[in-house]
């Protein structure tokens, strides 16, 4: 089984190991002449949660086209990169299985306008941090959901056989939901660490912070009311002790000085609310914050 990896970010190297160590055929796809060189010639590391190293070869390149085609591509990048990706995707086979990985709900319509024929989206709640160019540490061990939107599942059945504990994979049914309720969680953790600064298990035991993340817990209940049974609040709490000390995405956007996926996870949620008559005026908040640090960044 060939699998492209398109990203070679914390997210993408991840995948790509746990892959690898099944037996995969894998190729990292870089933007990065320099990061797909260091991968070839010291192949992939991951740290694994317990401290140890695993090390895995993987192909990679720079180049999807040059590739042989391949019976799995997954797409690990960040919306704002997903624009440059769409017309080299839209050349590929239509027969080649897509999954996308991305946060938010901006790219679910997006992605369907291609001519695939089989389409597929993913959350996942594991930790990951890139610690240098072939170097990944997994910071937590979490389940990576997949929900086909489009043509067969075949494929993404395959992945079930790859049992590993550290890397539980998932089928669901609903590709629209699994989005929602990631981009739910994440508008619940992301900003509220990116502006106070802190990592993902503080918000549990900063008193102060924990009242602001049940707040703006309550204003997503009372404009989405189908959260209170799909993602109870101690379902929150779970996640961020489970990733304690994971720095956020956002944060760390903050920290690199990177612009962040505000927009497309907080602010496609709260134009979802505002539709249904709720401003979720903390979350609001947030999003405005986080905006006028990176207009700050900007002009630094």
């Amino acid at each position: 089984m060939k699998i492209a990896v398109i990203g070679a970010g914390a997210v993408g190297q991840l995948m790509a190991s746990f892959f690898a160590e099944s037996g995969l055929m894998v190729t990292l796809v870089s933007k990065r002449k320099e990061q797909v060189e260091e991968l070839r010639a010291n192949h992939l590391t991951r740290i694994n949660v317990d401290g140890t190293k695993t090390v895995q070869k993987v192909a990679a390149t720079t180049n999807l086209k040059e590739l042989p085609q391949q019976d799995l591509i997954v797409i690990a990048v960040k919306y704002g990169q997903l624009n440059e990706l769409y017309e080299q995707l839209s050349s590929l086979s239509k027969e080649v299985p897509l999954l996308f990985m991305q946060n938010g709900l901006a790219h679910f319509e997006e992605a369907l306008k291609l001519a695939q024929k089989n389409i597929a989206f993913c959350t996942v709640s594991f930790g990951a941090q890139l610690i240098d160019t072939s170097t990944v540490q997994h910071r937590g061990v979490g389940v990576c959901k997949i929900a086909l939107e489009r043509g067969a599942s075949d494929i993404f059945d395959r992945l079930l056989l790859l049992k590993n504990d550290l890397f539980p994979i998932q089928l669901v049914d609903n590709a629209q939901q699994i989005l929602f309720e990631k981009a739910v969680l994440n508008s619940l953790i992301n900003p509220l660490t990116a502006v106070l600064q802190v990592k993902n298990g503080e918000l549990v035991t900063n008193k102060q912070a924990f009242l602001i993340m049940q707040t703006i817990y309550q204003e997503l209940m009372e404009a989405f009311e189908e959260i209170e049974e799909t993602i109870p609040f101690s379902k929150v709490i779970d996640l961020c002790e489970q990733t304690a000390n994971n720095t956020s995405s956002m944060l760390s956007d903050r920290i690199q000085g990177r612009k962040s996926e505000i927009d497309t996870i907080v602010g496609v949620l709260l134009n979802k609310a505002l539709i249904k008559g709720h401003h979720l005026p903390t979350l609001r908040t947030l999003y405005h914050q986080i905006l006028a640090i990176e207009e700050c960044g900007e002009r630094r």
